[in-house]
């Protein structure tokens, strides 16, 4: 599955960083971790510092799936509203998926911390919407945010000109919300492990998998072996060659990143992210160097969709960008488009999946997949440990 086209910024910003071997021999390990991507790196940190044993494969040179193509916006919104999510899921578990993407913001940024990571940026969050008849749409999550314990505020229009010089009607602003470059952050939490024992292999796509009374045994394109009592399946939007069972729909969304002015001020106040109610919904950032971040136009998955569309979506994409910011222009310098999945009700699916036992899965669909990511990683982690998890049961596969 092609995951990625075009030239997302992340690689050429930060190139290969480290080279990993392929397998080329037989091997054991207490865990085995299928994806080498954010969601595999965080599994193996933290099943790392809990001192279990694990191996780590990837199909691809690591953090090119769709890592390299994360826009890298750390929110703790789900991709459906708070109140819509109360009225599908329940009011409890709504709550609690909207408070751990919270928590895994602050969680996130103190790994980084750890493990001397310095690429992120602590960044409030503003979610907002062009039409004036969405007022009582936006009282409606406020209200929700607020009862959930964010802190938040509800902007009009004459104050989002004013702050931001943005064209908008309404806006909730969310006081908590960071920005990373999520490829450069695989690679870190990867040499980390290293560092502490793990083994990383990339080019050594697994082909298939025996599940066996003690384990698993997975077989590689190359013929090799590697047997483990566990196994965690962070392979992402490629969970269709595992799981039969139709969990996600995939899409392509597209991005662009403008040339770098790191020799004016940020275009606008506070470096905030940005994200709006539409379907599909326009989502923008900053980088540190003052680039302007700009993702969105989401179609199905389709192998034209990835491959042929990104350029005329950057047009568009640019054409959004004036049109919210209106006398202010960009020059786009890299345009790319990146694979992603909703769920029906936009909750990611973590944990064990009855037909592969001794099997757990982090797949953090939606679009905040790095926050999802850290969940899914505290949680396989207890369960591996045989430790109760109080919040397994909002994302796993029986939900």
């Amino acid at each position: 599955m092609e995951l990625t086209a075009g030239y997302p910024f992340w690689l050429m910003h930060d190139g290969l960083p480290f080279a990993y071997p392929k397998l080329s021999t037989h091997s054991t390990s207490r865990v085995a971790i299928i994806g080498g991507g954010i969601s595999g790196a965080l599994t193996a940190y933290y099943l790392t510092e809990a001192g279990v044993d694990c191996i780590l494969l990837d199909g691809r040179t690591i953090g090119l799936g769709s890592t390299c193509a994360s826009t890298s916006l750390l929110q703790y919104e789900l991709d459906k509203p708070l109140h819509q999510l109360i009225k599908d899921i329940g009011e409890y578990n709504a709550i609690r998926a909207y408070q751990l993407c919270g928590e895994s913001i602050t969680t996130l940024t103190d790994i980084m911390k750890r493990i001397g990571f310095e690429e992120f940026e602590m960044r409030k969050s503003l979610f907002y919407t062009s039409h004036a008849s969405d007022l009582s749409f936006m009282k409606s999550e406020l209200e929700a945010r607020e009862n959930a314990g964010f802190d938040v505020s509800l902007l009009t229009r004459k104050d989002m000109l004013e702050e931001f010089g943005m064209e908008a009607e309404y806006g909730i602003l969310s006081e908590i919300g960071a920005t990373v470059n999520a490829y450069a952050l695989t690679h870190a939490l990867l040499q980390y492990c290293i560092a502490k024992g793990m083994r990383v292999y990339d080019r050594s796509r697994v082909t298939d998998i025996k599940y066996k009374s003690s384990g698993v045994e997975l077989k590689t394109a190359e013929g090799c072996i590697v047997r483990s009592a566990g196994l965690v399946n962070a392979s992402g939007f490629e969970i269709v060659n595992f799981i039969s069972k139709g969990i996600v729909d995939l899409y392509c969304t597209y991005a662009l990143v403008s040339e770098n002015e790191q020799e004016k001020e940020a275009i606008w106040k506070d470096r905030i992210m940005i994200w709006n109610t539409e379907d599909p919904y326009l989502y923008m950032r900053l980088t540190k160097d003052n680039r302007i971040l700009i993702g969105g136009r989401d179609e199905r998955y389709s192998n034209k969709a990835s491959r042929q569309l990104y350029e005329k979506k950057s047009e568009y994409l640019q054409k959004d960008f004036e049109k919210l910011f209106p006398g202010k222009t960009i020059r786009p310098e890299f345009a790319w488009s990146g694979t992603f999945g909703r769920t029906g009700d936009a909750l990611p699916y973590i944990g064990e999946y009855a037909k592969t036992p001794a099997t757990y899965y982090a797949l953090g669909f939606g679009g905040n997949g790095i926050t999802f990511s850290v969940i899914a990683a505290q949680i396989i982690t207890d369960l591996i440990l045989e430790k109760e998890n109080a919040d397994a049961e909002i994302f796993s596969f029986n939900r």
